[in-house]
């Protein structure tokens, strides 16, 4: 066989159904290799945004998504990207081509170490030297991508290694199983459980990767324990359940913070320290069981008492078949936290939507259309922390959002990786204006692939995130202005629908009927978030109050 004809087997043994790619002349031979197999080849409009939906499609499925560049300034492209993916736990390979090196025709002639390059953002990173090393390396690759902690691997193939044939067999794909905690462990959990006057799940995201809605849900029903969430931890356990107390979207001080710190023992299932800690500990505060796939990593302020390391779904259904609720157990303050948000947020919602439309009546009106199985996805902006307060997400990953690297340019190209992977369900994007023209001409790509796929896209003319920080720092806002197409012309020229919302009431209606339409639709909303620091930094008064 040829390289890239053992490679394509590689990838085909490893279940890689479709790549995303911006080709490029170095990986030309990959290309036609490609071309006379099964994998469909999508071709994107950014190399990033090839590799935001590849890391998108293994945060969606647990199998690595794979994407496809060019070298130099193609695979540069992938650097933001990869660090989505590494940082953010969603596992991807990336490929990427290079001119020859066992002989040189141009010099350095877009040439540079792009394995140094990668080494800081991937687990790992290596040069393809020979066509014999192709199976092993792809093999190397997948696994540890997908195995705990995911995130982003790469391979980078040459044009000369390329067009080598090799005697090599493919290496069939073997799935391992992950390790189950010790007995001890967990039988040390159930003690400090039992023992605890008013227990608390926290769920990360760490659980939000490998499937641990079942158990997690049967803890909570069984036991009878309040959970809150962290952002990248929404929708494991279903947020309309009773016990749902809130997500940790801001700072310390926010009613679900205050209900933590109210807590005597924090059950933390899946933590990622790659998220904002939501919590402080002290050595006279409450005491923490980290259940998670890995150890704790120890620093000042997360020193948990006991470590459950193994599988956490089985874990959790280790504890179950030892405990159960205990009459001691008092939720009262947690339930007031709850109650004392639900209030303050009656109290701020706007009785008559307006346009530039309130925050809280557009996670409102989402809310309303987006059916129980439903996905959103969420560039980076103030909005996020709106989503992330104040929207109920109901399953696992049907809130993307990217608490990680926090990249702007995300939301759309995520949103058209969960249509592909998840074509039966409502997939919307939600991007702010300045984060949307990042990746903005991936619209083609989506019309191309005949998508269906509803993005809104919120209009207030400069960084609003970037302004509410200078708001609440008493700075200037300065730096922070742009103007904006007319997103309905911008729309209709790529071949999708532009609408824009003049009346805030129906933007219910109109969202559930380009959903029932198909196809690709932009609706511009203009959004006023003049309200935020108000609405965010009145929480701790009102928290002190209610509680």
């Amino acid at each position: 066989m040829l390289a890239t004809e053992i490679m394509i087997e590689a990838l085909k043994a490893h279940n890689v159904e479709r790549i995303f790619s911006v080709p490029g002349e170095e990986n030309l031979d990959l290309v036609e290799a490609l071309r006379k197999s099964d994998i469909e080849l999508v071709i994107c409009r950014h190399e990033q945004a090839a590799g935001f939906m590849a890391a998108t499609w293994g945060r969606l499925t647990g199998r690595a998504g794979v994407c496809l560049a060019t070298l130099g300034p193609g695979a540069t492209n992938l650097v933001t990207a990869a660090a989505y993916a590494t940082l953010g736990g969603m596992p991807m390979v990336m490929i990427t081509g290079q001119k020859p090196i066992k002989k040189s025709k141009q010099g350095e002639f877009q040439i540079i170490d792009i394995i140094d390059v990668m080494e800081p953002v991937t687990k790992y990173t290596r040069q393809l030297v020979g066509a014999d090393l192709i199976p092993a390396r792809v093999s190397q690759a997948f696994r540890i991508a997908e195995e705990e902690r995911p995130g982003a691997t790469h391979l980078e193939l040459p044009e000369d290694i390329a067009r080598e044939t090799t005697d090599a067999h493919v290496i069939v794909r073997n799935d391992t199983r992950r390790p189950v905690a010790e007995k001890k462990a967990t039988e040390k959990a159930v003690a400090l459980i039992k023992a605890s006057k008013s227990p608390l799940l926290l769920i990360g995201a760490g659980s939000n990767r490998k499937r641990t809605s079942v158990m997690l849900t049967r803890f909570v029903n069984e036991l009878g324990i309040p959970f809150v969430s962290t952002q990248m931890g929404k929708g494991v356990v279903d947020e309309n359940h009773p016990l749902f107390i809130g997500t940790t979207a801001l700072s310390e001080g926010d009613f679900v913070h205050r209900a933590i710190t109210g807590s005597d023992l924090i059950i933390n299932a899946g933590h990622d320290v790659v998220e904002k800690p939501p919590f402080l500990m002290d050595p006279k505060g409450f005491k923490v069981i980290h259940f998670n796939f890995s150890p704790a990593l120890i620093d000042p302020v997360y020193f948990p008492q006991v470590e459950v390391v193994g599988d956490i779904a089985n874990a959790i259904w280790q504890i179950l078949q030892s405990l159960k609720s205990q009459k001691s157990w008092e939720f009262d303050g947690f339930m007031a936290a709850k109650a004392a948000f639900e209030a303050h947020t009656d109290a701020k919602l706007p009785h008559s939507p307006t346009i530039p439309i309130h925050p809280l009546s557009l996670v409102e009106e989402v809310s309303r259309v987006m059916s129980e199985s439903g996905i959103v996805s969420l560039d980076n902006g103030l909005y996020k922390i709106w989503f992330a307060r104040h929207y109920k997400a109901r399953l696992p990953n049907s809130l993307l959002l990217d608490n990680a690297l926090a990249s702007m340019g995300a939301g759309l190209p995520a949103a058209m990786a969960a249509s592909i992977a998840e074509p039966n369900r409502r997939v919307m994007a939600v991007c702010g204006d300045g984060g949307f023209m990042m990746n903005s001409q991936e619209m083609e790509t989506a019309v191309r692939l005949k998508l269906n796929l509803v993005i809104l896209v919120l209009r207030d003319d400069g960084f609003g995130m970037i302004r509410w920080k200078q708001e609440s720092m008493d700075l200037t806002d300065y730096g922070t202005e742009f103007s904006n197409p007319d997103f309905v012309a911008y729309a209709n020229a790529y071949g999708a629908q532009g609408h824009r919302l003049n009346e805030a009431e129906q933007l219910g209606p109109l969202i559930n009927d380009v959903f029932e339409r198909g196809g690709v639709h932009l609706i511009e909303v203009a959004i006023d978030y003049s309200d935020s620091s108000s609405f965010f930094f009145d929480k701790v008064k009102k928290a002190s109050q209610l509680l």
